[in-house]
């Protein structure tokens, strides 16, 4: 199984989940195993929430984690992303962002360190699964 964890759970962040458990079964048979939602970070708290069991506001809940091997960041902005998302290549995990200042600031830094650590990071989370997860 691949592990997903979202960074952020606002608009964007939200509908990445919700695109994943939807359509779970069509990006399954698509990469060839299982792959689901293991981790969702935010500062904020959403009792009642479909997910709520998935939220987490520790970040080390998601790096520490080895079946999480995806990791989408919707957080915005380019510093707290920016820590979060090196920390996630650095630690061998791929990385997918809608955010466009943070690519914008540190894309060919952080696209030198995903090479570097053989991850993927790319910066189109609707279009496509990192490379190495498609047959």
């Amino acid at each position: 199984m691949i592990g997903v964890a979202v960074m952020g759970y606002g608009v964007v962040g939200s509908g990445v989940v919700e695109l994943i458990d939807q359509n779970n079964k069509i990006f399954s048979e698509k990469i060839g195993q299982d792959i689901a939602v293991k981790h969702i970070l935010d500062v904020r708290d959403f009792p009642g929430n479909k997910y709520e069991s998935l939220i987490t506001k520790d970040f080390n809940d998601i790096l520490s984690d080895p079946e999480t091997e995806i990791v989408c960041e919707t957080i915005g902005g380019a510093k707290v992303a920016y820590d979060f998302t090196k920390r996630c290549l650095c630690a061998g995990k791929s990385v997918v962002t809608s955010n466009k200042e943070l690519v914008a600031t540190h894309g060919t830094e952080l696209l030198a360190l995903a090479k570097e650590h053989g991850v993927d990071y790319d910066t189109t989370p609707y279009s496509k699964m990192p490379k190495k997860f498609l047959k």
